[in-house]
């Protein structure tokens, strides 16, 4: 419960203002206006290959880059203060990560909106099944973001995971299918949770809901979802003893 009224109270900050919710998510839009329709027509892949690839990027620029507000929270006093309230240092964790997943479904919202319009045409099943698959990944990157950025120093943080978020998209497979890499470019994607995840979101929206690549997806958003949650419900313990 404690959990549920600071996801509220921090929605509520991060909504007054809008335009920062959109510019959060500017980058897969502009890949999915200016780049999508190029993908389209080059027989590489169709609007069900990009769009999911794109969500995929979209939860690591907006759910991966979380821990800026523990990283300004921090240097501002405000988990100091947080110490001497009665809330459980894991409520504290899990009303930021709600906060996080909740701006990450409305983003991801407009982006297949925007999608839809430009051609996508996914199985409504598929499109639910893949935001569901969508939030696990998100609240493990979330509470594996606010982690990181607890254990590192405060000028490293912002400059690593900014650089961090663009390799791990690229081995995804976001914007081009892996089948095209060389075979070191797949071996190196492989080692990456993403990548089966991004798989596994292609297969639900291609209307396909079981075999490898969905049960693979599931399987390593469940393990980031547990690693993320473990280690940053530790650390934030470890934070604010």
């Amino acid at each position: 419960m404690t959990a549920l009224i600071l996801a509220r109270h921090y929605l509520r900050a991060t909504f007054r203002s809008k335009l920062s919710v959109l510019f959060s998510a500017i980058q897969p839009i502009m890949f999915l206006v200016l780049f999508g329709p190029l993908f389209d027509r080059s027989g590489v892949g169709s609007w069900d290959v990009l769009v999911p690839g794109l969500l995929v990027q979209l939860a690591l620029m907006s759910a991966g880059l979380a821990g800026f507000g523990i990283f300004i929270d921090r240097r501002f006093g405000v988990l100091e203060r947080l110490r001497v309230t009665p809330a459980g240092r894991t409520s504290l964790l899990l009303g930021r990560v709600l906060r996080d997943v909740v701006v990450l479904l409305v983003q991801s919202a407009l982006l297949l909106a925007l999608g839809w319009a430009l051609g996508l045409r996914a199985p409504l099943a598929g499109v639910l099944l893949g935001l569901a698959l969508l939030v696990v990944l998100a609240t493990g990157l979330a509470s594996l973001s606010y982690a990181i950025a607890l254990v590192m120093p405060d000028e490293l943080f912002p400059p690593v995971a900014s650089t961090a978020v663009v390799p791990l998209m690229l081995l995804s497979g976001a914007l081009l299918p892996m089948s095209l890499a060389p075979p070191w470019l797949d071996v190196l994607s492989r080692l990456t949770p993403f990548r089966y995840v991004v798989e596994a979101l292609r297969a639900f929206f291609s209307g396909s809901y079981g075999g490898a690549a969905v049960a693979w997806g599931v399987l390593a958003g469940l393990a980031l979802l547990v690693i993320g949650v473990a280690l940053g419900t530790r650390l934030f313990h470890r934070e604010n003893a």
